[in-house]
């Protein structure tokens, strides 16, 4: 009997890739919709023809975090969540019947994920998801990286935190750049960097930006909810905060 899958996405070659693993690996999954944001989920739940037995989803959607989802409608599914969240949120995950994935999905770790998933209940423990996370959170006390090791061809530069205005993604590249104006090619992700660097002195104010407080100019509100922020040095792109991390980036400023 085939099993229907739901993948919740907002990166089309994320959504494309999981398509292909789940048909080379699980042939007997049959992809039956595909969503990409809260709202647009929550519709294709709310319609009872739809009745998927496993949801990939992913923790970032384009209009806000897919938490949303379970407040707004009753998950009858089983939910694997594709991730990059840091370790106590992936703890958080498994206090409820939800197992996750880290990007990129490695078909080792969907099969133990599949096998894990399918061995649980439906219902999805939100309650219990953030009382884990925010116990997490609190009780986590960890040293963050002082020094970062640049390597350039033969050459090695050590930086220090205090040095890094802000780290982006641009297309398959990653960059430092520094309050000098230096700029380098890095072979951590924004992942790593965001796990690496202090919360207290950085934020990552979109999948692609991660900003140092020093280095934020002014703030400019834009259409859509977002902000905009000016920075030094200045960017060769436009540097945002993403809408649903706004409310988090104003109290991160206050601090």
């Amino acid at each position: 009997m085939a099993t229907r899958v739901l993948i919740v996405e907002d990166e089309i070659m994320a959504q494309k890739s999981l398509i292909r693993v789940l048909s080379q690996h699980f042939p007997e999954m049959v992809v039956i919709g595909t969503t990409n944001s809260v709202k647009s989920t929550v519709e294709w739940l709310g319609n009872p023809a739809n009745n998927p037995d496993i949801i990939f989803m992913d923790v970032e959607l384009a209009d806000g975090v897919c938490f949303e989802i379970f407040r707004q409608i009753e998950v009858k599914a089983k939910v694997i969540m594709t991730t990059a969240y840091d370790s106590y949120a992936l703890k958080a995950f498994e206090a409820g019947s939800v197992d996750y994935l880290l990007k990129p999905v490695e078909p080792e770790y969907l099969k133990r994920a599949v096998s894990r998933c399918q061995s649980r209940g439906n219902s999805v423990d939100l309650d219990a998801i953030m009382k884990v996370l925010g116990n997490a959170t609190a009780d986590s006390k960890r040293e963050y990286k002082e020094r970062f090791i640049i390597r350039i061809n033969d050459r090695i530069v050590p930086l220090q935190s205090s040095e890094i205005a802000y780290v982006y993604s641009e297309e398959k590249n990653n960059y430092l750049v520094t309050h000098d104006g230096h700029k380098y090619i890095i072979d951590s992700s924004l992942d790593i960097m965001n796990d690496d660097l202090n919360p207290d002195e950085f934020f990552r104010v979109s999948r692609s930006c991660i900003v140092s407080m020093k280095a934020i100019g002014s703030i400019t509100k834009q259409a859509g909810g977002r902000l905009r922020i000016t920075a030094t040095p200045e960017p060769s792109f436009e540097m945002t905060v993403s809408r649903s991390r706004v409310d988090d980036f104003m109290t991160w400023l206050e601090k």
